[in-house]
């Protein structure tokens, strides 16, 4: 009977250790939960905007001053020290988004730019404006980048303008989704396929005989093209195929010193999204990776001087450079 008794009195005593614990652990996650510890990650020099966002939707290709929150894209805790002075570089969907955020930091590092766009009007004028208030200079092209002509015609401008090209960031995309393939029509998949390949290639054939030793070529990928998404097959496919087309051209632009990397970007709070999702979606977008919010241009754009400057990154050529928040 003793040794039932004090069976029964070390087994109570763990039972009580374990409940301790447990009341312990649950005022730990009830203190978390007031401090916010289940919330977004902050680990930028300001705080970030996170979901839930305004159910918002808008028509394609979307306007960059009508998002709410509008995106955080001037970086004004970012310095310059000139990693790109005087250089010269062509900035594809430039306008808004992160082709936005890299113009003011090219800018701000001594570069001028040409920002090309598809018909986002004021969206331009308003980086075109960003870019003159860094003491640069910005030239503004509208049109097509399928259109081998309007590629053409871009750098012939650029040369005009200012005589020399240095770097080339392919960054315009479209993008809609489809939750079924059979709901992925020839046209829509033509039309990705056409903006997302076809610009990437013949913006880079335009401008690749005028890149000198040093230059450089920075394409814009995705985490889609990573790991695919199941409502943006096509999308995912030219992403991926953007990957491949960079370090392939990457190995075949060595022997001319010219470098070609990319960033492969999460979720990121532009126009493209909310252009393309329904608003409902549009309000969680973001939440799904570990920082639980969407990156904001201005996160992303340092990325870009640093594969552009040679100072930075004159021994990196065909990498693919994810930032996904934490996937």
């Amino acid at each position: 009977m003793a040794e039932q008794s004090r069976a029964a009195n070390d087994t109570q005593r763990v039972i009580e250790e374990q409940r301790s614990i447990q009341r312990e652990i649950s005022k730990a996650d009830e203190q978390d939960n007031k401090q916010g510890r289940d919330g977004a990650m902050q680990a930028g020099a300001r705080s970030y905007p996170e979901p839930p966002f305004p159910e918002q939707h808008q028509a394609k290709p979307g306007t960059e001053r009508t998002l709410d929150p509008v995106p955080m894209y001037d970086a004004p805790f970012y310095k310059g020290s000139e990693k790109l002075k005087d250089k010269v570089a062509i900035i594809t969907g430039g306008d808004s988004g992160i082709g936005r955020s890299v113009a003011i930091l090219y800018a701000r590092e001594g570069a001028d730019v040409v920002i090309c766009h598809l018909g986002e009007d004021q969206d331009a004028r308003d980086t075109k404006a960003a870019v003159e208030n860094e003491g640069r200079q910005c030239l503004v092209s509208r049109g097509d980048v399928s259109d081998p002509a309007y590629c053409a015609s871009v750098v012939d401008a650029t040369l005009k303008a200012f005589g020399r090209i240095d770097i080339l960031v392919n960054n315009a995309a479209f993008q809609v989704h489809a939750k079924e393939i059979e709901d992925l029509s020839l046209e829509h998949f033509d039309l990705t396929l056409k903006t997302n390949l076809y610009g990437y290639f013949l913006m880079a054939k335009a401008v690749i005989p005028h890149l000198g030793a040093r230059s450089a070529i920075i394409n814009t990928g995705s985490v889609t093209g990573i790991d695919g998404s199941k409502e943006l097959l096509d999308y995912s496919m030219t992403k991926g195929g953007i990957h491949a087309f960079t370090r392939a051209l990457a190995a075949n632009l060595v022997p001319r010193g010219i470098r070609v990397n990319c960033v492969a970007p999460g979720p990121v709070w532009t126009p493209l999204n909310p252009s393309d999702k329904e608003a409902e979606m549009v309000s969680k977008f973001g939440s799904q990776v570990p920082m639980k919010r969407p990156a904001q241009p201005e996160e992303i754009a340092p990325a870009y001087v640093f594969l552009g400057s040679e100072q930075c990154s004159s021994y990196i050529t065909g990498e693919i450079l994810p930032i996904i928040g934490g996937y």
